[in-house]
């Protein structure tokens, strides 16, 4: 990988490898970032904006976006994982594990330790040995299959309102960052922070570079980019919907709680960060369990499915 030479010294707020993470992401981000692509925005999806913001012209304002829940409904990760899967890039067990791991981080909200390196590496495994080209290409197809109808046309339409504005829009995600940045440019974004793999010579080691992009590690991410761009970040935004995100919400002036958890809603409300919620009614009211409910729905029917074939034997 490429030396962070653009990067200038600062302080270590974060742990070594949430920092190595964030500035892994952001100097991926900025090789692979395009020009925003500006798209029509409906009478309905101007209603989202706010009067005042964001500031059109303020070169030095920039917004970032979370992906699961904000951008998306359900985990970026689960539908790759569904896709590879249908591609026979591993076996029904590797699934179900899989399926079991994202379901049961977005149910505890915590993160144990070794729960988390046990889904990295179970990961990490899968795109071994895997040209990096292959994986960009497959998560095109992915993106249609799966993802495409899932994109929340209310936080579309704030995106759209930065790129209106002349602003820099970017993903901020977990995801491995090539998924992320065929999202971002599916959807006219300039491009994504995600985790980094290691790759040599264009394929995957089944290594990480620092850690998966995730709490601290975003803000690390978005702290290395905004000086790379020379942003200002009390004049930028940022968007999740988890406490997860507390710290990358608030390096910036503009924070905001879009489809919130518990925790991020009482903290939004305790700080007055501005409100969005576009799930249903009925969907708002769980909003103590992960909206990524086809997380939750695919273990508890492969729990249910292993359970009944148990029973039969």
């Amino acid at each position: 990988m490429a030396a962070l030479g653009w990067l200038t010294p600062r302080r270590r707020s974060a742990t070594a490898r949430s920092v190595l993470a964030g500035e892994a992401s952001a100097e991926a981000a900025r090789k692979s970032s395009q020009d925003a692509v500006s798209q029509e925005v409906t009478p309905q999806d101007v209603s989202e904006r706010e009067p005042d913001f964001p500031v059109r012209g303020d070169d030095k304002a920039a917004a970032f976006f979370d992906l699961d829940n904000t951008v998306m409904q359900g985990a970026a990760l689960f539908h790759f994982g569904r896709g590879l899967y249908k591609r026979k890039f591993f076996e029904t067990r590797d699934l179900a594990k899989f399926a079991w791991q994202q379901a049961w981080f977005r149910l505890a909200g915590v993160e144990d330790p070794e729960h988390m390196q046990d889904a990295r590496d179970s990961a990490l495994s899968i795109v071994k040995g895997h040209r990096v080209s292959e994986l960009m290409s497959i998560g095109e197809e992915i993106y249609d299959e799966y993802m495409a109808e899932r994109i929340w046309p209310g936080t579309r339409a704030l995106a759209q309102a930065h790129l209106d504005a002349g602003q820099k829009v970017w993903l901020v995600t977990a995801a491995p960052v090539e998924i992320a940045t065929v999202i971002a440019r599916r959807l006219g974004l300039t491009g994504a922070l995600g985790t980094v793999a290691e790759s040599v010579d264009g394929v995957y080691t089944g290594k990480l570079v620092g850690e998966p992009l995730h709490g601290p590690a975003k803000a690390e991410a978005v702290r290395a980019l905004a000086v790379a761009e020379g942003l200002d970040l009390s004049r930028c935004a940022a968007y999740s919907d988890s406490h997860n995100d507390i710290p990358m919400l608030s390096l910036v002036g503009h924070p905001y709680a879009i489809n919130p958890d518990n925790k991020l809603r009482k903290h939004a409300r305790a700080y007055d960060w501005r409100l969005r919620d576009y799930r249903t009614a009925r969907k708002a009211a769980k909003v103590g369990l992960p909206a990524a409910a086809g997380v939750g729905a695919v273990a508890g029917g492969t729990a249910a499915a292993i359970a009944l074939h148990r029973r039969r034997r």
